[in-house]
């Protein structure tokens, strides 16, 4: 074989290598669930997990209660499987204990909210707090900490000027 037919079978492999690349190159399609775009390659268990109030352990009872097997991609889901976990998401039939607004300020009741509900709720109760002047309302209101974390040295504000923090002088 001479130098010029080994140059020509190896640009003619690159150029094969090349389109096979792009052939294998998949739509990776956008599935949207609950106000929220889930990619498509995702594994359903782990897409469920984009949408705001849903873990993974939430994501984990969705699969076991509706029977979706947890290893599909998001994208193969059919129509149907996807009202249905929009239904489920709706009105939940889960434990107490997998709940993430058990026994309600208002109502009492045990409910899971998700996405802007739960922003919203979260908002209300930060308001609540603040209007009562409890603790940790006028933690949310200083910007400081309300879980008995140390101040000394994190959750210092851009604003202010830190407190026993000398900086070093120009000798």
């Amino acid at each position: 074989m001479s130098e010029q037919e080994l140059l020509n079978t190896k640009t003619a492999k690159k150029q094969e290598i090349l389109r096979n690349r792009d052939t294998k190159r998949e739509f990776s399609s956008i599935v949207r669930i609950v106000q929220t775009d889930i990619p498509g390659n995702k594994k359903i268990l782990v897409g469920l997990t984009y949408i705001k109030g849903v873990s993974w352990s939430i994501s984990n009872a969705i699969c076991k209660i509706l029977n979706i097997n947890q290893s599909l991609k998001i994208s193969d889901l059919k129509e149907e499987d996807i009202n249905r976990i929009i239904n489920f998401l709706k009105d939940p039939k889960i434990p107490n204990y997998l709940m993430n607004r058990r026994n309600d300020f208002e109502t009492g009741k045990n409910s899971h909210f998700i996405t802007s509900n739960l922003d919203m709720k979260k908002e209300f109760d930060i308001r609540r707090l603040k209007k009562i002047r409890s603790y940790r309302g006028l933690r949310h209101a200083l910007g400081q900490p309300t879980r008995g974390q140390r101040t000394r040295s994190h959750f210092r504000s851009k604003n202010k000027k830190a407190i026993g923090v000398s900086s070093k002088k120009n000798k």
